[in-house]
């Protein structure tokens, strides 16, 4: 084995190539460890003593999980995209590539007892809560076996404890501090996740919800993911103010990395236990990037330049520096991680194709769900059946 690598790495003329060929060679003779410790990029703190860890561990069957949940999301949305092109979408679409270590870091934290309500860019979220890749694709499409029956769309999606998917800017916010307020009534020990954008995070009802959960100590946990642009508009030339960890004021707040899918998740872990501990709320700061224009009506590109976005995904992708991480740290092997995009591929291309062929809903479904358990009655002029009385 050892003339092998000798003489592979012989040929070799730079000292950099002849170390990275060696780690990858004797990498492919051992066995993979069951756990490894690593360092997460540095936080940056507001009004708190102490943060969350910035060395953890991380076991082989989450690196597995991690870096599948954030593939399955990824070429889910490029499937959505191209749904969309090809006019099987229609109406809103607006994608989460770029940002999946902030919904899989968040909630590999959390438990499906604890709530989360988010805004518009809600497909990852949605597949982290529990719907499934059909289920999404199928919603978005319009089709009845999606997860809203075909008629929410890509912005109105929702699981058991997860409440959307909110189309109106920052309007969900003072709906988290209420649900917050509804776990702490019940003293049921969760915690409410309330995510909004840069671009949202102006919003005056924002501040009004944050008043109200730290004058109750509300066991909330505010994240901004902080795509850099708000609609089209950089943060810069939105905010006074760019920390959006600070701007809880008196509610202690946390940067996060929002690439790194391991420093989401530890600062996730801290901020429920001080949340729970009756402290009150957090306002979390997740730095991320979109790879796509806000909504499929924007390019993405009139406002930034193309040299931009590709340097996000060369340096800092949140995929490619997981999947770099795990196998550097011998927790698993390129082939097992090619075998996982492989299962990725065909689940998400089977998801299409199910999703493409279900049935749409009837046209008299549009009278339904309005209301919870509505008792029987017509809405003149609504459906066929109606009376078209004049008196």
């Amino acid at each position: 084995m050892f003339s092998g690598i000798v003489s592979r790495v012989s040929s070799l003329s730079s000292s950099s190539s002849k170390k990275a060929v060696v780690c990858t060679l004797l990498r492919s003779y051992s066995s993979t460890v069951n756990e490894a410790s690593l360092s997460v990029t540095p936080y940056k703190l507001h009004k708190l003593d102490e943060g969350p860890n910035t060395e953890t561990t991380l076991t082989r069957d989450d690196a597995l999980k991690y870096y599948r949940e954030m593939q399955v999301i990824r070429r889910m949305e490029t499937a959505a995209g191209t749904l969309y092109k090809s006019k099987e979408i229609r109406g809103f679409c607006h994608l989460y590539s770029g940002q999946e270590a902030c919904c899989v870091g968040i909630q590999n934290a959390l438990t499906l007892d604890d709530a989360i309500i988010t805004a518009y860019r809600a497909h990852g979220w949605a597949y982290m809560r529990g719907i499934s890749v059909h289920g999404i694709l199928a919603e978005l499409t319009g089709r009845k076996t999606g997860c809203a029956k075909g008629k929410g769309g890509s912005m109105h999606m929702y699981a058991k404890n997860f409440y959307g998917g909110n189309g109106i800017v920052g309007a969900q916010v003072p709906l988290g501090a209420g649900i917050a307020l509804a776990h702490q009534y019940r003293n049921d020990n969760t915690v409410c996740v309330t995510l909004y954008g840069d671009g949202a995070a102006n919003q005056g009802q924002i501040f009004e919800a944050f008043n109200m959960s730290k004058l109750w100590d509300l066991p909330c946990i505010y994240v901004c993911e902080n795509n850099k642009y708000g609609m089209g508009t950089a943060v810069e030339r939105a905010a006074a103010s760019t920390d959006y960890y600070t701007r809880g004021d008196y509610i202690p707040g946390i940067w996060i990395d929002g690439m790194d899918v391991i420093a989401v998740r530890e600062a996730t872990k801290f901020s429920k236990e001080y949340c729970l501990s009756g402290k009150g709320p957090l306002v979390l700061e997740v730095e991320t990037y979109r790879y796509h224009g806000h909504s499929m009506s924007d390019p993405g590109t009139s406002y930034r330049t193309r040299e931009e976005v590709q340097e996000v995904r060369q340096q800092r992708d949140p995929i490619s520096s997981f999947r770099s991480r795990i196998v550097e740290a011998n927790l698993v092997t390129e082939a097992e991680l090619k075998d996982v995009d492989k299962d990725v591929r065909k689940e998400v291309d089977d998801a299409v194709g199910k999703a493409k062929s279900d049935p749409r809903p009837a046209i008299t479904e549009t009278y339904t769900h309005v209301y919870h358990n509505t008792p029987g009655y017509s809405v003149r002029g609504c459906d066929a059946f109606s009376v078209h009385a004049s008196s």
